[in-house]
């Protein structure tokens, strides 16, 4: 019996939750009606279809597909699982590397056809949904209402027209905000830093916008892009619209943010919403030019000494361990703080934690790389997950022959029915019937020619002699990490095999632990792309490490290693 999985999702939260629950409605009935059995269900409410990057319910779609849980996936549209082209293409592509066919309600089967079609018209219809967005709202701001969202300091008047729709855009101050951000000002002004700001106004208990903890870029933001309180121009009276656009980065799906000409901006004159006097903004206005040019000038020497040191720092982290280091009890980022000392941020800028624990930072590298060489990467604590990675990555390569055997028998079975139907035809024995059955095997025929076209290739099947060569490869590495000319490189490589570390402060005076979270599944991918035998004491740290972040064995699952440095 076929397998099923069926996908849905709603795209905001203007649109109903139940609109989940009527698609697997509708596509469980579909199922029902064709015999197929359904495994699963996957969904994401509230997410729009053009980027899966962010979307959790597609991740965990696409990796159970590539573990081989289900034959087909089910939606009610091509445009429910995705508007983007480049991500339709992708996931299309994947799914049929796993043996996956997709078939929607609206469309059928989908192939290559509607891939390239569908999604081009998926991608315009999103493109004009948010050319009409943009123009409602610019219309909107022309007759003095708000574009959209809401500025800490006001709050949204509900009104409703003759009809009984409801008027968007309407603004009142908020009496009590209002007194927060002349407070800000008021402070900002003199003299006072925005990271004292906000710790004050947390431990005083008063929520910042969104009912989220003040920082201190909350406070001082942007000045060109006219963000952070001390630079929104909404507090004296003046509402500027369209001074930014948004656009979705397509490595991480995540929206990022481009300043507008200036001819493009709508301005327009809101005196009722004035929140801030001429001499308060003023004096707020003189403080931000003078803090500009401080930062201009350290910016101009950074830049100077990334000139100068162009190789030395050229797509690399600050440190060997930036943003990989997480507070144990707040959960927040530790950032350097001070004279190369690791500290939680949140205690740092928002005072919302109560861990002022700190670290030096070369001790706590030397307590990671120690961890890395002597626990985690010992090529005695791999050694069974090495031989279950290769068995797993063996039985998908059976699988993979086994499709390819099927589809391979029967292709000519179904050209042999097609010619025998074309010359029942040719002697006169023609039936309506005939016909719809004709479409079907000649569909089948497409489908079939387009899977063996699309095979993935057959890959070598591991041996349980592959723990020897990891534990050659880790040598290696760990030799590389005493010697100063290439520990730097090595470090490099191993940095990629950590997820994540966490710090939490200890009983004693100063004392921190770290607990390290390391992903085992990515060692073993790199380990199996190594040539067998061991490289040359030439070959750099970062050639040793080529292809550890590459294509992993579909279905080779391990749990992330965790242990205390």
């Amino acid at each position: 019996m076929t397998r099923v999985a069926i996908y849905a999702r709603y795209s905001s939260d203007l649109q109903r939750a139940a609109s989940i629950e009527d698609q697997f409605r509708v596509c469980r009935e579909r199922a029902e009606r064709e015999g197929w059995e359904v495994v699963g269900t996957y969904k994401d409410a509230a997410i729009s279809g053009a980027s899966m990057v962010l979307r959790p319910g597609i991740q965990a779609l696409l990796q159970a597909a590539l573990e081989g849980e289900f034959d087909l996936l089910l939606a009610e549209g091509l445009d429910r699982v995705s508007r983007d082209q480049a991500d339709t293409a992708t996931l299309f592509k994947q799914l049929q590397f796993a043996g996956v066919q997709i078939v929607t309600l609206s469309e059928g089967a989908i192939t290559e056809l509607h891939v390239g079609l569908t999604a081009t018209m998926n991608a315009l219809a999103l493109k004009q949904i948010a050319e009409k967005t943009h123009r409602g709202m610019s219309g909107r701001v022309e007759a003095g209402k708000s574009g959209g969202g809401l500025c800490y300091g006001y709050k949204v008047v509900k009104q409703f027209d003759t009809r009984g729709e409801p008027i968007r855009g309407d603004r009142t101050i908020d009496v009590r905000e209002a007194e927060v951000v002349r407070r800000i000002f008021g402070m900002f002004a003199a003299g006072v830093a925005p990271r004292s700001i906000a710790r004050t106004l947390n431990s005083e208990g008063i929520p910042g916008p969104g009912g989220k903890p003040w920082g201190d870029t909350t406070i001082r933001g942007h000045v060109k892009r006219g963000t952070g309180i001390v630079n929104n121009e909404l507090y004296i009276g003046r509402l500027i619209w369209n001074r930014l656009r948004y656009i979705k980065d397509p490595s991480s799906g995540k929206r990022v943010s481009r300043l507008n000409p200036q001819a493009s901006w709508i301005v327009k004159d809101v005196p009722e919403w004035r929140i801030v006097d001429d001499t308060l903004w003023d004096a707020a206005r003189a403080r931000q030019d003078e803090i500009a040019d401080k930062f201009a000038k350290v910016a101009e020497g950074v830049r100077e000494h990334h000139r100068r040191n162009r190789l030395n720092v050229a797509r690399r982290p600050r440190t060997l361990l930036s943003g990989l280091i997480f507070c144990g009890c707040c959960g927040g980022p530790y950032s350097l703080r001070g004279p190369q000392r690791y500290a939680c941020s949140n205690h740092i800028s928002k005072a919302t934690c109560d861990n002022g624990r700190s670290i030096r930072q070369d001790a706590l590298e030397t307590r990671v790389l120690a961890g890395l060489k002597d626990r985690m990467m010992a090529p005695e604590m791999v050694e069974e997950a090495m031989r279950a990675y290769a068995q797993e990555a063996n039985r998908l390569n059976r699988e993979r022959r086994s499709h390819g055997d099927a589809w391979r028998t029967e292709l000519p079975k179904v050209e042999k029915q097609i010619a025998g139907i074309v010359e029942a035809i040719a002697d006169g024995m023609y039936h309506p019937s005939m016909k719809q059955k004709l479409t079907g095997l000649e569909a089948r025929k497409a489908e079939l020619t387009a899977l063996l076209a699309n095979a993935p290739v057959d890959r070598p099947d591991l041996l349980p002699s592959a723990a020897s060569i990891y534990a050659r490869k880790i040598a290696i590495l760990a030799d590389a990490l005493n010697q100063p000319d290439e520990r730097a490189e090595a470090a490099e490589a191993l940095r990629l095999l950590i997820e994540k570390i966490v710090l939490t402060p200890g009983p004693a005076r100063g004392e921190v632990y770290a607990t390290l979270h390391g992903e085992l599944a990515t060692i073993l991918e790199w380990t199996a792309r190594q040539a067998v035998g061991k490289a040359p004491k030439t070959t750099k740290p970062a050639a040793i490490a080529t292809g550890l972040l590459g294509s992993v064995v579909a279905g080779a699952r391990f749990e992330l290693t965790t242990f205390r440095l």
